[in-house]
């Protein structure tokens, strides 16, 4: 990895201490950082860099997932940051900024490669980037990049505004938009999932899956987002970014080697492939809703209207759900089932892969449930394949087998680790390009249309439960259901086995299955 400064605006809030920090100090645990690397912390507050390397020592204690336990690497990691005061719209302070950077790149002998982090609102992107080109601090003699958080945007055309604004002043190919989902360890080997395994290999297609169901739960309510969160809701917060990353990087047929100019390329056309939902139908393919008062492991919760912060009759979404299809030779006829929502019973980030049934099937051995990958991405990262074997109590009767795979790696990177890691190499394949980002917000723009005409309904649901119950009409009309999990499947098809067996064996069916180990 080469030398390089790295400058972060924003270097106070609380993405700076939960996540960019604990992600600098594991890689450089790890030997991932250069020997030489400065780090340039900027904020209003009047902060000495005593003040702020404190700060940035403490923030490791306390999110990092590992904790500071050798105090002489400690100070050699924290010795690497200075702060410096800084309004975003004052010329002058980026003069100042340009000092530092040149300064601590002469007292540590590096290159002057810059990395500039902006963990700050999008309303500020455009005016750092042009004073960071205005004051000479893009202009040295070594690379320059630009990293940005979402959103990307708030809809179509100010996405492209925001696109045009930072092009003035960096190429593409210098911005690098972090969607954290890219940077889970789990999503990061579904390239490699279906390449180095020719089983899956041969299945990936509309030959032999059914359906594919994308599901991101959360347990959370607004918290302390409800300014942002009310002018967002699920759709531009979640569904337009992470959740059709995730059909991306699933969906892309990826070759063995790509690189991040083939991922790109790949992603592209998936999203170019993407059939859009007409004006005047998209009701009929997506369900808002908005979670109600309810109970959360037990513990009752507001509903959304009675969240602090959240004006009165507020109709934001806080669930999204939407069955989508992509026109191209591999997933033509294949729906797609994506949702999203807060205060869910479960957190959770899985992709459910439901396989066909054997072409020829009578009698019991068409009540036989279906072949399932699940692919748990968050809170656990597994990946369990559910196949069917003969029941030994039942010859005419099938029972599920389920294959539990799972990495025992102790020390598993954070997301923001891998990308961070990845931006200070020069390696775009887990960012967000630009093309992705337009297609995206050129799908989704019609669901915001519709939603601001009236034209879908806001279901409330019952915080705690799975969401709106007007959502399973979108399974259930191709015939399917959701599967809210590995510990559900199990379930109903225990209850389906216990109806036709004698009862002592069910009985020694429940004890064994209790034993099992479960999943969130």
């Amino acid at each position: 990895m080469n030398a390089a400064s790295f400058v972060l605006f924003g270097a106070t809030g609380d993405l700076a201490k939960r996540k960019i920090y604990p992600a600098l100090y594991n890689l450089f645990v790890d030997g991932k950082l250069s020997e030489g690397f400065s780090v340039v912390g900027l904020g209003r507050r009047a902060w000495s860099d005593e003040t702020f390397q404190a700060n940035v020592e403490q923030a490791l204690y306390d999110f990092s997932r590992r904790k500071p336990a050798d105090r002489g690497e400690l100070a050699r990691f924290v010795r690497a940051f200075r702060f410096q005061v800084l309004d975003i719209d004052r010329a002058e302070d980026y003069a100042q900024l340009r000092e530092l950077v040149e300064r601590r790149e002469r007292e540590l002998g590096l290159t002057p490669n810059r990395m500039f982090y902006l963990s700050v609102g999008p309303e500020y992107f455009g005016t750092i980037a042009n004073h960071i080109e205005a004051s000479g601090l893009g202009g040295a003699d070594g690379w320059k990049r630009l990293v940005i958080e979402k959103p990307f945007g708030h809809d179509l055309a100010s996405a492209r505004a925001l696109n045009a604004k930072l092009g003035e002043t960096f190429a593409e190919e210098e911005i690098y938009r972090i969607d954290h989902y890219l940077g889970k360890p789990m999503v990061q080997k579904l390239e490699l999932l279906q390449q180095s395994n020719p089983v899956l290999q041969a299945l990936w297609s509309n030959h032999y899956i059914a359906n594919v169901q994308i599901t991101a739960s959360e347990t959370v309510g607004v918290e302390t987002r409800a300014g942002y969160y009310d002018r967002a809701g699920a759709i531009r917060d979640m569904f337009q970014n992470h959740m059709l990353q995730l059909l991306m990087m699933l969906t892309a047929q990826l070759p063995k080697n790509s690189t991040a100019e083939t991922v790109r390329f790949k992603k592209k056309k998936v999203m170019e492939a993407l059939d859009p939902l007409q004006q005047g139908q998209v009701a009929a393919s997506v369900v808002r809703g908005q979670y109600a008062a309810g109970a959360i492991a037990g513990v009752p919760v507001a509903g959304y209207a009675d969240e602090p912060g959240i004006p009165a009759g507020s109709t934001n979404d806080t669930y999204v759900a939407a069955r989508l299809t992509i026109d191209d030779a591999f997933w033509r006829g294949v729906p797609f089932y994506i949702r999203t929502g807060k205060r869910l019973q479960a957190k959770s980030t899985r992709i459910v892969i439901e396989f066909k049934p054997p072409l020829k099937q009578s009698g019991a051995d068409a009540a036989q449930p279906p072949n399932l990958l699940i692919i748990d991405i968050n809170p656990n990262e597994t990946i369990t394949l559910q196949l069917n074997a003969r029941d030994t109590q039942d010859k005419a009767r099938f029972r599920p087998l389920h294959l539990d795979l799972r990495d025992d790696a102790e020390e598993t990177p954070e997301a923001y680790e891998n990308l961070i890691g990845d931006a200070l190499r020069g390696d775009a394949t887990f960012f967000a390009h630009w093309d992705e980002v337009e297609l995206s917000w050129r799908w989704v723009q019609p669901i915001l249309e519709a939603f601001a005409d009236g034209e879908v309904p806001l279901h409330p649901y019952e915080a705690g439960g799975h969401g709106p119950a007007a959502a399973d009409a979108l399974t259930a009309r191709d015939g399917y259901r959701w599967w809210q999990g590995e510990d559900e499947a199990r379930a109903a098809e225990t209850e389906r086995a216990q109806a036709e067996i004698p009862q002592e064996h069910a009985v020694q069916e429940h004890t064994k299955r209790a034993g099992e180990r479960q999943y969130v």
